[in-house]
């Protein structure tokens, strides 16, 4: 009888810590997380047309930038249809880290030298979360070029600001979409322009294939200003990807590359033929 009374109690003991081993398990595997999905790659490269994107270099990346922008295509063939004329921009542009990117740049229109900060506030999550993709981007311009315009034109008035959010949604595979709420002080302007502007850009992303994709932007002035020659910038254009490359093919109404001017002195109508071959490409290491 004791050797059937030790059996029992031997196999209630077992069966005890098998349920509370189970049990123990099951408690952890409730309480362990799913690890957290990011959509990554809403737009190939930092730059759509003329304006950025919300992306942001990974952490000790350096992308060297080169941008053209030819005259305009109805100059005609005096002009070989404004490829007799480019402005060039040279940017390095690089991750601090994972969210934050620091570059500088140089464009020979108006002589600009600019410098700008990103930083990814928020990343779009794959199944729920996070429904967009968010990145704060701040930049500086110092026009060098005097402006005859001015009776006076020193270092004070050539400076200028840049401050935009960046809030993009890949749609699915083939979409993506971003607004940038835009704002822009100029130091010094003339009588019939506003020294704070207001814009609203639209732009998008959408795969033609694999490496090819077409990419649209529009940035709508919301302040009024008295001067009727200045025209909100519109552009469309190729990218290509080819390994570390990126390489767009653009037209576009703006001359200029930095925000400053692009956003607020293109005195293009993109309709009205005055458009502006040009291209960028990127090389990162």
């Amino acid at each position: 009888m004791k050797k059937v009374l030790i059996l029992l109690s031997l196999t209630f003991i077992c069966a005890f810590q098998a349920t509370a081993q189970d049990d123990l398990l099951d408690l952890l595997d409730a309480e362990q997380e799913e690890p957290e999905s990011f959509v990554e790659a809403t737009f190939k490269g930092q730059r759509l047309i003329n304006g950025h994107t919300v992306q942001t270099r990974k952490k000790s990346e350096l992308e060297f930038v080169i941008s053209h922008r030819f005259g305009r295509i109805n100059q005609g063939i005096d002009e070989f249809f404004g490829l007799d004329g480019a402005n060039i921009r040279f940017s390095l542009e690089h991750g601090i880290n994972d969210r934050l990117t620091a570059a500088i740049g140089r464009n020979s229109f108006q002589k600009v030298y600019d410098g700008f900060l990103k930083y990814k506030l928020m990343k779009q999550k794959s199944g729920g979360g996070n429904p967009v993709t968010m990145t704060w981007f701040s930049s500086l311009a110092i026009r060098t070029l005097d402006n005859p315009a001015f009776e006076t034109d020193d270092f004070n008035s050539k400076v200028s600001y840049t401050h935009q959010m960046l809030i993009a949604r890949k749609m699915n595979e083939t979409l993506s979409l971003q607004l940038t709420p835009t704002y822009i002080h100029r130091n010094k302007v003339l009588e019939n322009q506003e020294n704070d502007i207001v814009a609203l850009g639209f732009g998008g992303r959408y795969k033609l294939s694999s490496r090819v994709s077409l990419n649209a932007e529009y940035f709508y002035r919301l302040t009024d200003e008295l001067n009727d020659n200045f025209k909100d910038a519109l552009g469309i254009g190729i990218e290509i990807e080819t390994g570390g490359h990126v390489f767009h093919l653009n037209f576009t109404n703006a001359r200029s590359m930095a925000e400053r001017a692009f956003i607020t002195e293109t005195d293009g109508d993109f309709f009205g033929g005055d458009i502006h071959f040009g291209f960028n490409i990127s090389r990162t290491f």
